[in-house]
């Protein structure tokens, strides 16, 4: 991957090992590994994030729950069938890791293209929020498709955003619960994962128009 692809898609993220790792892939001989890691909030609450590693960042000894760890790398998405439909799956693909920066232990950074219309709507509380789905260009011919939420004035902003403006985002990966009704009229609690953007950005088109 080029320096350039990598500029588009940055992550950094620092908390304990939340669950041991979990065998996922192998490509080419190299294994992958699945982990979660809590990384804390400014509230206090914790963000479990999933991660996947690879077995050669895992040496000499693989993390273990309640170890403190740092992780660079890139926030991917995939489709996984759940009930029968397609569910857009995020993780955190690890490229290097480290003993882990408790000052700054969630950052994400990204470059991409509006890929569905924003929904821009405010809370009964009158707060502002912007639904995104930014596609983020990977190497050959892959995208990741990254879903973002912005409030207040960024909101405002992004609400004004049209389908393949590029932007710039900066914020936090986070973890949210909600209630999934079931067919049979039950309901489960299930966990989504979204970028908090704090900063956001329209940037110029990489081909202006000639005409």
């Amino acid at each position: 991957m080029s320096y350039e692809q990598m500029q588009n898609n940055r992550a950094y993220i620092a908390g304990k090992v939340a669950s041991a790792p979990v065998f996922s892939h192998e490509i080419l001989g190299e294994e992958f590994f699945d982990i979660t890691v809590a990384v804390p909030r400014l509230s206090g609450q914790e963000d479990e994030i999933p991660v996947t590693v690879s077995d050669r960042l895992m040496k000499p000894a693989a993390p273990e729950i309640g170890d403190y760890i740092g992780i660079s790398g890139q926030v991917r998405s995939y489709n996984k069938v759940v009930d029968g439909k397609s569910k857009l799956i995020l993780r955190v693909f690890a490229r290097e890791t480290d003993a882990g920066d408790p000052e700054n232990p969630n950052i994400v950074e990204l470059e991409g293209f509006v890929c569905k219309p924003p929904v821009y709507r405010t809370t009964p509380f009158k707060r502002e929020i912007c639904d995104l789905l930014l596609a983020v260009n990977r190497a050959y011919g892959k995208s990741d498709y990254i879903p973002a939420i912005a409030w207040g004035r960024n909101a405002r902003y992004a609400g004004e955003f049209s389908v393949g403006d590029r932007v710039s985002a900066v914020g936090r990966i986070q973890s949210r619960v909600y209630q999934k009704v079931l067919p049979d009229g039950s309901s489960e609690q299930r966990v989504a994962y979204e970028v908090s953007v704090s900063q956001i950005e329209k940037l110029p088109p990489l081909f202006p128009s000639q005409g």
